[in-house]
This record gives C-alpha cells, structure tokens and sequence, in this order.
C-alpha cells in the first residue's frame, strides 16, 4: 500500500517563490552593506548661531551738498512818469480824416490802359534760317542756297578793298598767313550789329571792326515769313610776307 501525501505539505511546490524572496533579500542586504558610510565623531563639529548677539552695521557717510539759494528777482520796473496838464492848456486834438467816399464826390472813370506787347527777337543761324539776308547785288539770285553763296562772295570781296593789310607788316609780325575770325549778326532791320573780332594782334582786330562796320544795308533774313536776326561768321586770311 503506496503512502498517501498530503499536497499542502509539499515543500517543492513554491520553492522558485522562496528562492524569489531569498535572492531579494540578499541583494538589499548586499547594497547596504556597500552603501553605509561611517564618520569619525572627531570630524563633526556642531555650530551654534547666537540669535541674540546684535551685529553693528556702519552707514556710509555721504556729503550732503547745498543747494545755492536762486537769485533774486529783478526789481520793478519804474513806472512811467504821468504828466498832469492844466485845464488852462490847451491840447490840439488830431483829427483822423474819413477815408469814406461821399455820395456827391464824381467818380473819374479811368480809361482801358494799352499794354504793349513786346516782340521777341529771333535769332536763326545762317545755315538753317529759311531765307538768307540778302546782300546788295545779290537779289536776283534764285534760291536761298545761291543767295548765300553771293553773300560769302560780296562780303570777302568788300573786306579784301577795305582791309589794309599793309598793317601786319608794320606791326612786325611773324612772316606767315594771318588769320583773323571775324563774326556779326544781321538784325531785322538789315544792319550789321554785334561785330566780335580775334586775331594775333589787338590792332588787327580793331581795323576788323572798322571794315566791318562799314557792310552795307542788308535785306533781313527771314524765317517763317517774319524778320529774324541772322548771325554771320567769316574769317579775314591774309599773307605777312619777309
């Protein structure tokens, strides 16, 4: 007959549970025992703070600074001496005259006032101006083209009778050709105006001048069917022989 055991009384059957259990207990008593620190009592000192002892706190010295007092006020200012007049004098009183027109007074109408408009000069250069001054003995030119071409001509032919080229020579000038540029406008009335002279010798300029104030009258130049001023630019060559 087989011997019957109790299953309650089988010690095997938690044994991983008390083998659990054991292991964790020893870990704990394990990490204790490295954890745990031990002190000398000779290197704890207890402090003691007195909360009765008063401590003395020195305030700084700051330098108190003082104020100037403000200035004093102007004194018044004195006051205007009044003058007294005596009733015996007499006082002339100026009287405002009234500016008002009365309704008897004429009224003088004033005539319109002519405004006169003034004309602006136009200045056209020789090249472009639609039609050229005519010089005297040039009119029968047909063509603004050709009536300057006459105009070139007549005017170098005039200044080469005028001009006295003697004078270069008695200047002492340098053997050579002189050249002088010469320039003048025509206005609209035909009359030669605004003459500028350059040349090597301020006499040569001045007897420049002189011939070319002598031009005649001109026909003014036109542009647009209306007198214009033409400018004129020509230069005066000449020889200075040894």
């Amino acid at each position: 007959m087989e011997p019957k055991k109790n299953p309650k009384s089988d010690v095997s059957r938690n044994s991983s549970l008390y083998f659990a259990v054991g292991l964790a207990l020893m870990l704990g008593f394990t990490y204790m025992a490295l954890e745990y620190k031990s002190y000398e009592k000779s290197d704890i000192v207890a402090d003691t703070l007195n909360v009765d002892d008063e401590f003395e706190e020195e305030a700084p010295i700051t330098e108190q600074i003082v104020t100037p007092p403000p200035p004093p006020p102007p004194p018044p200012a004195a006051p205007e001496v009044i003058e007294v007049v005596e009733d015996e004098v007499e006082v002339e009183e100026t009287v405002i005259e009234s500016t008002e027109t009365e309704m008897e007074t004429e009224i003088v109408e004033v005539e319109e006032v002519e405004v006169e408009e003034v004309e602006e000069v136009l200045e056209v250069p020789f090249h472009v101006i639609e039609n050229v001054a005519v010089f005297p003995g040039c009119e029968n030119e047909k063509g603004n083209a050709a009536k300057k071409e006459c105009m070139n001509e007549k005017v170098n032919k005039f200044i080469s009778r005028k001009f006295n080229t003697d004078l270069a020579q008695d200047l002492g000038l340098a053997p050579g050709k002189k050249r002088i540029f010469c320039r003048f406008k025509v206005d609209k009335n035909g009359n030669v105006t605004a003459i500028q002279t350059r040349g090597p010798h301020p006499a040569l300029e001045k007897e420049a001048q002189k011939v070319l104030s002598k031009l005649p009258k001109m026909k003014p130049g036109k542009q647009r069917g209306k007198a214009v001023v033409m400018p004129f630019s020509i230069p005066i060559v000449f020889q200075v022989n040894d």
